[in-house]
């Protein structure tokens, strides 16, 4: 029997698409105060007047337009993900994945993993670029079960991989594959968007002075803005950018899927969609560099949505590029990854 284990977190998908299911989903989704870091009176008035009594039967038939035979796309990818891994890993170390919201569970799952006799755990959320919402949240919840039992094993959290060479060269294998015969006139990378006061939160200046301090405060990794999520998208989108020997003028970062009034990190995928065509561009190739597994904010949103109004605005076609799922390149980079970051692994 493996003494060890490794834990895969991604962030997690409705049961179903049915309305009930969505709203179970959002409700504990935007429940986080991670998520919606505001006042707790607030943030419940928020989630119970204005975005659950109408935001899941939109969210709903989003979920209808990507959902397969098996399920949620993003559950499938990362099952399938879980499952190579184990059979790369042989016996040597137990294999398992959990949704930070709904099922599986991080507590049931980690529950199943000690019942099993696991000394040590290898946490690794599935999020390239740290944030307090999505990676901060994930290890949280980690521990939160952890504080309940009796018995705590050895626990390894693997942090962030956005300037990991076997992500950013996975991304680009498959965007060389995927656009070999499109032809784009630009590449966008579009990453996932928070709040600019997430990125404020995170600076590590003595006086958080380093955030939005200029135009350039994101184009260098510094003490100050090591843990800051928008910094570590443009090093991501830059990285893939080098390995794919794109030039400067060929792609653009944006962020997308903002949600309420409060200023987010820009510029906004949706925004520069609409503008792209009048500026010459007329086939996109766009990247989401945030997400290891496709789903809804991919599949929904940058390939059906984003699509339609980019032609919409005068374009002639837009391709996203899968991401990268449970592929081969993926497997094989995320092993090695493992294996170079786990002390665990190497003991």
């Amino acid at each position: 029997m493996p003494r060890k284990a490794l834990l895969l977190i991604n962030l997690g998908t409705p049961v179903s698409t049915d309305i009930p299911h969505v709203r179970a989903y959002l409700r504990e989704f935007l429940s986080d105060p991670r998520v919606i870091d505001i006042n707790p009176v607030a943030r419940w008035l928020l989630l119970n007047l204005a975005i659950l009594p109408f935001r899941p039967a939109k969210s709903a038939e989003a979920y209808r337009q990507i959902w397969t035979e098996k399920g949620s796309p993003l559950l499938v990818h990362t099952r399938n993900l879980a499952e190579k891994i184990q059979k790369q890993l042989g016996g040597e170390i137990l294999v398992d994945f959990a949704m930070r919201y709904q099922k599986p569970s991080i507590s049931s799952v980690l529950s199943n993993i000690q019942k099993k006799g696991i000394d040590h755990v290898i946490v690794l959320p599935l999020f390239p670029q740290y944030s307090a919402a999505a990676s901060g949240s994930a290890v949280e919840s980690v521990f939160n079960h952890m504080r309940k039992t009796w018995n705590v094993p050895h626990i390894e959290i693997l942090s962030e991989f956005y300037q990991e060479p076997e992500y950013l060269e996975a991304f680009a294998e498959i965007g060389f594959k995927s656009t070999e015969n499109f032809n784009p006139d630009k590449f966008m990378f579009s990453f996932h968007g928070l709040p600019e006061r997430h990125c404020r939160k995170s600076d590590e200046t003595p006086d958080q002075s380093h955030c939005f301090s200029s135009e350039a405060c994101c184009d260098k990794i510094t003490a100050g803005n090591r843990r800051c999520y928008r910094a570590q998208c443009v090093a991501t989108a830059r990285g893939i950018a080098t390995a794919m020997k794109l030039p400067d003028q060929s792609w653009e970062i944006a962020f997308q899927s903002r949600l309420g009034r409060t200023p987010w990190v820009k510029p906004y995928t949706d925004e520069r969609i609409a503008l792209l065509p009048k500026e010459g561009i007329k086939r996109l190739a766009v990247f989401s560099p945030a997400f290891v597994s496709d789903c809804l904010e991919t599949l929904e949103e940058i390939a059906i949505r984003a699509k339609e109004d980019f032609i919409a605005a005068g374009g002639e076609d837009l391709l996203l590029i899968p991401s990268l799922n449970a592929e081969d390149v993926w497997v094989n980079g995320l092993l090695k990854l493992i294996k170079k970051r786990s002390a665990l692994i190497q003991s």
